[in-house]
């Protein structure tokens, strides 16, 4: 679904040059769940928007579901760590923006917009202001909006990471519980481990800016998973201690 090869980025202006990501290599295969999980600041965002195609990659193949990536796609659906929305748009506006956008039929609007809404958890919210809504339910009107364009791709940058601790482990169920029913390729973005180990099929570790691979974890075990299970714990371990050898 998704062939990263070799990627690099670097930012240049006229006075610096910033180099971000450095021979970045991964595959992502069809409705699987992959972390990029690193250090604070390593690059992490970065190689999200390249996929994304918000930025243009220095060097590098990058190929979405058989297609070079030029540019954005409503085929790839992003929520971000700040909620993005619309402040003068209601739950139902913000989510129904996208299909607006492109032309859906009102009738088919109404009903793919009831559907994902009621899937996330906020029937009865479709009138209310962003601003009324905790963060919380937000980040669900966020991820409402991304499936609503029907994306075989969804791309997400820390969404739970300015929640609270409880707060965060609740979304973190709902979006395993969303993935087990609307089934798509996601690659999410954490500092988390818990998080990482909680909610992926396979974790990619990256290394501090600029960013590379350094390994990869395939979570096997069932989900849901229990944050206290012995297996979970040693995995935890694991990465911890590659962490710590990365950074010393």
């Amino acid at each position: 679904m998704i062939d990263c090869s070799h990627i690099s980025k670097t930012f240049e202006t006229k006075s610096t040059r910033t180099h971000v990501v450095d021979d970045f290599s991964v595959k992502v295969y069809e409705n699987e769940f992959v972390t990029l999980f690193g250090p604070g600041q390593c690059g992490k965002t970065t190689i999200l928007n390249l996929i994304a195609g918000l930025v243009p990659r220095s060097g590098g193949d990058l190929v979405v579901e058989g297609e070079e990536v030029t540019g954005p796609s409503p085929r790839r659906g992003m929520v971000f760590q700040t909620t993005a929305l619309f402040p003068w748009l209601t739950t139902w506006q913000n989510v129904e923006f996208g299909p607006r956008m492109l032309g859906v039929k009102k009738s088919e609007r109404k009903i793919r917009v009831q559907h994902y809404i009621d899937l996330v958890g906020l029937t009865g919210f479709e009138k209310v202001l962003p601003i009324k809504l905790s963060g919380g339910m937000q980040q669900r009107v966020g991820i409402a909006r991304s499936y609503c364009n029907n994306p075989s791709v969804i791309l997400m940058d820390e969404p739970f990471g300015h929640l609270d601790a409880q707060t965060r482990y609740m979304m973190e169920q709902e979006l395993m519980r969303i993935c087990a029913q609307e089934q798509r390729t996601v690659v999410f973005v954490t500092n988390n481990i818990e998080e990482a180990i909680y909610l992926s099929d396979r974790i990619v570790l990256l290394s501090e800016c600029p960013t590379r691979n350094v390994c990869e974890y395939t979570v096997d075990f069932p989900k849901p998973r229990d944050y206290t299970a012995k297996d979970f714990l040693e995995l935890r371990e694991r990465i911890t201690q590659d962490i710590n050898d990365l950074i010393t």
